[in-house]
């Protein structure tokens, strides 16, 4: 049986990913750090094994690996779904919330692929799969800390892939555009309205859409170093 780790899997595109992975029969394991309740039902539901790690906390992260790594072995699947958003004109974004935006979204993604990519330089194989977003490919007015997080992401992908790419281990990251999630639960009817009109499927996308791509890069041994965009054609 193969292992996915999915971080930040308790809730919207993580949770997809977690039934997905389930689906096609791998052992999920589920990082969360503060949505337990879900992180319970998620595993009540499919038998994933829920993990509680602030993933900004190297600490935390290397006891992951070690729960991980001693009682199932190595994962063959890194999903690095975790993130946070915020919505804020440029001249009243702090310092600390600046730190918190690359905290989370890009040093938290640093810290759990560099402990786990350990066993898969040792098997020379593994698959990583970065959650980006359409605004770090664009970038998004008063989201300029959000945006530069998620451009980071898109370039620790491209570079990262082609360091990885003897030792067998594909990295890719996924883009996706304005997904019905919690995290895009701030926009009014409004807003919502506009960005379908932008958009020309018309609609926003689901959350199982987006982990339908993470899926499929988790199969390809020849895809690496790519954004995939997943936004009804909102960007192209």
């Amino acid at each position: 049986m193969k292992n996915v780790l999915i971080t930040g899997g308790s809730r919207g595109i993580g949770k997809a990913c977690a039934y997905a992975f389930s689906k096609e029969g791998y052992r999920v394991f589920l990082n969360y750090n503060k949505s337990e309740e879900e992180a319970e039902k998620i595993k009540n539901d499919i038998g994933a094994i829920p993990i509680k790690a602030d993933i900004s906390d190297v600490e935390q992260i290397k006891k992951m690996y070690d729960f991980i790594h001693k009682n199932y072995g190595k994962i063959d699947v890194l999903v690095n779904n975790a993130g946070i958003s915020q919505v804020k004109m440029f001249t009243d974004i702090t310092e600390k919330d600046w730190d918190n935006m690359f905290n989370v979204n890009v040093k938290g993604m640093f810290f759990v692929t560099k402990e786990f990519v350990k066993d898969m330089i040792s098997a020379k194989e593994g698959k990583i799969i970065n959650i980006s977003s359409m605004w770090g490919v664009t970038g998004g007015s008063c989201e300029v800390h959000y945006s530069a997080a998620k451009a980071a992401v898109i370039g620790f992908t491209k570079s990262l892939a082609k360091e990885l790419g003897p030792s067998g281990i594909t990295v890719n990251c996924v883009s996706p555009g304005v997904i019905d999630t919690d995290m895009n639960g701030h926009l009014s009817q409004e807003d919502i309205e506009e960005l379908n009109e932008d958009t020309p499927i018309g609609r926003m996308g689901k959350a199982e859409e987006v982990a339908d791509a993470v899926l499929f890069l988790a199969s390809s041994d020849f895809i690496t170093g790519e954004v995939l965009n997943v936004n009804g054609g909102i960007v192209i």
